[in-house]
């Protein structure tokens, strides 16, 4: 299960590990998190942690955050709902995608099962 959840942060441009499914969103800062991304027309691998509470544990051992949602950019832990939200207001969420993932960016969402 590590491995996995390793290989989803270390591949995915913009990794979003939350309550839920872009579809159906469990949590409200699942929600605020996603919404964020999706304003800035992030690419978005989403990680539906409810299904299986080792998934959080496992999450939160490899990046040394406590809560959900934990967003990654290209492996990089940015944080959660409160932080992108901030980061999008002050312009950075923007900033930190182009420089990471460059000018085209598809806003394509994608959901992965880790199990």
């Amino acid at each position: 299960m590590r491995d996995q959840i390793k290989d989803v942060i270390e591949t995915s441009d913009v990794a979003l590990f939350m309550k839920g499914t872009p579809q159906f969103v469990m949590c409200g800062n699942s929600q605020r998190a996603l919404e964020a991304l999706r304003r800035a027309g992030a690419p978005v691998t989403a990680v539906d942690i409810l299904p299986d509470p080792r998934i959080r544990q496992e999450l939160s051992a490899l990046s040394g955050w406590p809560t959900i949602p934990q967003v990654f950019v290209r492996g990089e832990l940015i944080g959660g709902a409160d932080i992108v939200e901030e980061l999008e207001r002050n312009g950075e969420l923007e900033q930190t995608l182009r420089e990471k993932l460059g000018e085209a960016r598809s806003g394509e969402e994608r959901t992965v099962a880790i199990v």
